[in-house]
């Protein structure tokens, strides 16, 4: 196979950040950008002693636009870096899990196999199409997402390249369906592979699916499901349709389209399973944007869930009933027993600092140590690899489950959010508190409202600024933290604030520091408010507020959540000057 080296320069802003490297599709289509970006990636891995030469690597997406012309370069460049062989999902789709399945498993039996890594090519639940938005991500022979030490490599990299590599001369790779292409005289070799199978069967070894189609063999059992037009259709079809013999009419949006069913769809292409964006699901479970109850023509299914672009998000809605991603963890690690793989007790699991601490009283009452992390999935990886021969000596925290309030859930079973996982778990739930088919049927509304019987309840919102001046949100930022010491021990609006920081973390498997992670203001009651500026969107920046009150057994908790924060809303806008620093007067998007 003949080599042909492309002479380039850096690109700047090529840091890649929690999830890899975005922005938009047309900067992604421009010349050497995805090229500069592998190519400082291959490096970095050999640089870090990643056996590439040789080497297995997996490469698919989300199906967004420029995903199968991205992995056709991609193909030629793994080649030109001495790669032996080469994984594609059918159609260059996997799904963000699928890829950490993949890399996991499907090695097993396959002397010398295992991949080194892979490159997802997605956005996540960030639009699709030409106009939008792409994104890649290098994932590591965990399944995770790398870490920062090999992203700031990577960073490095992009800054000093001055060439790229490839092999021109390999023919395009016919990703429509399972094959297999051994090419340079047998030196490097492309496996196209049915991409639900390894993530299904993985699935498969931790939930019950006998237990699960008895739940939808049941005449008073309702389902719909909402893939948005992402890449999680096939996985819906083979598990929902083919496995529990759910009618194909309870799919919804599970042709994946490469701009997630674009402006014209209801959702405007923004495949983000949320109130305000999966506006179809919400209104066929019996309500609006904000949670509230609104006439419907028919019953609302009994169970209803959405994915993301790429799958690795849920949202999980009972018959007019949202269940909060906060509470969705809370609820699931509390019954995780009824999960066969968890069947024999949990021994950890953590949330993301901004999530609500409904998770910390479950594993108080369970006995099991609970993680508070910086936002990032690779901050639960680090506890879920703790005592393997990753960081050997630790302690051991797996059967382990994990979320995030930005309706991310997940076990250690992959290395990264899985939103299939999440719907399981909640069918799981529900066939086990639904023994009798003889009784009425138990919803996600029932399994909450006994939770919070049991717990009390953490009231929660999540306000979004989107598209915001950056340098705008920065100053606001550093003026919350410079008001901070001021401010402790003062009362604001009647509530008196106890603590007041700038959140940091000490990861207690690697040592290492994450600081910066998230302004919090803690009040004497236990209620609390934090700011974080994301780092997913690509169009300047998104604030992030989050709201919380605790609310103990026995008190009111069915009053609505946005109405609870409400208060804490107007005191967290008062103290940052949010309309002050950026304009805004309305949040983008409440949930």
């Amino acid at each position: 196979m003949e080599v042909t080296t492309v002479p380039t320069s850096p690109i700047a802003g090529q840091k890649p950040g929690t999830s890899g490297l975005r922005q938009k599709t047309k900067t992604f289509m421009s010349e050497h950008y995805l090229e500069n970006f592998v190519q400082s990636t291959l490096d970095a891995l050999v640089a870090e002693g990643v056996p590439v030469k040789g080497g297995t690597l997996v490469i698919s997406g989300d199906g967004r636009y420029h995903n199968k012309t991205a992995i056709q370069i991609i193909i030629k460049m793994a080649a030109a870096a001495g790669v032996g062989r080469v994984w594609c999902g059918d159609h260059g789709l996997l799904s963000t899990p699928a890829m950490s399945a993949v890399i996991r498993t499907r090695s097993r039996g396959l002397a010398g196999m295992a991949p080194f890594g892979g490159f997802i090519l997605s956005a996540s639940h960030n639009p699709g199409g030409i106009d939008e938005d792409f994104g890649i991500k290098y994932n590591c022979e965990n399944g995770g997402p790398a870490p920062e030490k090999v992203t700031n490599l990577i960073y490095t990299n992009t800054t000093t390249i001055k060439e790229y590599k490839l092999c021109c001369g390999l023919p395009e790779i016919d990703l429509s369906a399972p094959g297999s292409y051994t090419l340079g005289g047998g030196a490097f070799r492309v496996d196209v592979f049915d991409c639900v199978e390894d993530h299904m069967g993985l699935l498969q070894q931790v939930f019950d699916f006998g237990a699960i189609k008895a739940l939808f063999a049941r005449e008073d059992f309702s389902f719909v499901y909402d893939g948005m037009h992402g890449v999680q259709g096939p996985y819906a079809k083979k598990i929902f349709v083919d496995e529990f013999g759910a009618p194909a009419s309870s799919l919804m949006n599970c042709e994946p389209k490469e701009d997630f069913g674009g402006p014209a769809s209801a959702s405007h292409g923004h495949a983000d399973p949320n109130l305000t964006h999966a506006v179809e699901l919400v209104a066929r479970m019996g309500l609006n944007k904000e949670g509230r109850e609104i006439e419907t023509t028919s019953e609302p299914p009994v169970f209803g869930a959405a994915a993301d672009g790429d799958a690795d998000r849920n949202m999980i809605m009972g018959s007019r009933f949202f269940c909060s991603p906060s509470d969705s963890l809370a609820v699931i690690v509390a019954n995780a027993s009824c999960i066969p793989y968890f069947a024999a007790g949990l021994k950890g699991c953590a949330r993301s600092m901004p999530t609500s601490c409904a998770l910390d009283r479950v594993a108080e009452q369970l006995g099991i140590p609970y993680f508070e992390v910086p936002t990032g999935w690779k901050f639960f990886g680090n506890l879920m690899d703790s005592g393997t021969d990753a960081f050997p000596g630790k302690p051991v925290y797996t059967p382990f489950i994990c979320g995030e309030e930005s309706f991310g859930t997940g076990g250690d079973h992959v290395r990264e959010k899985d939103g299939m996982f999440a719907v399981l778990a909640w069918l799981q739930i529900l066939a086990a508190e639904n023994p009798d088919p003889a009784k009425p049927i138990v919803g996600v509304g029932d399994v909450t409202k006994k939770h919070w019987e049991k717990y009390g309840r953490n009231y929660y919102a999540r306000y979004d600024y989107e598209g915001v001046d950056k340098p705008a949100a920065e100053k606001m930022m550093a003026a919350m933290v410079e008001a901070q010491p001021a401010l402790i021990g003062t009362t604001v609006d009647g509530m008196k604030i106890a603590k007041a920081d700038m959140f940091e973390y000490h990861d207690p498997v690697d040592g290492s520091v994450s600081k910066n992670q998230g302004v919090r203001f803690i009040f004497e009651s236990g209620s609390r408010f934090v700011f974080r500026l994301s780092g997913t969107g690509v169009a300047g920046a998104t604030i992030r507020m989050y709201l919380e009150e605790y609310a103990a057994p026995g008190a009111d908790l069915t009053k609505h959540a946005f109405d609870v924060v409400k208060p804490i809303a107007d005191i967290a806008l008062k103290i940052s000057k949010l309309t002050e620093y950026t304009g805004r007067t309305e949040p983008s998007v409440v949930t």
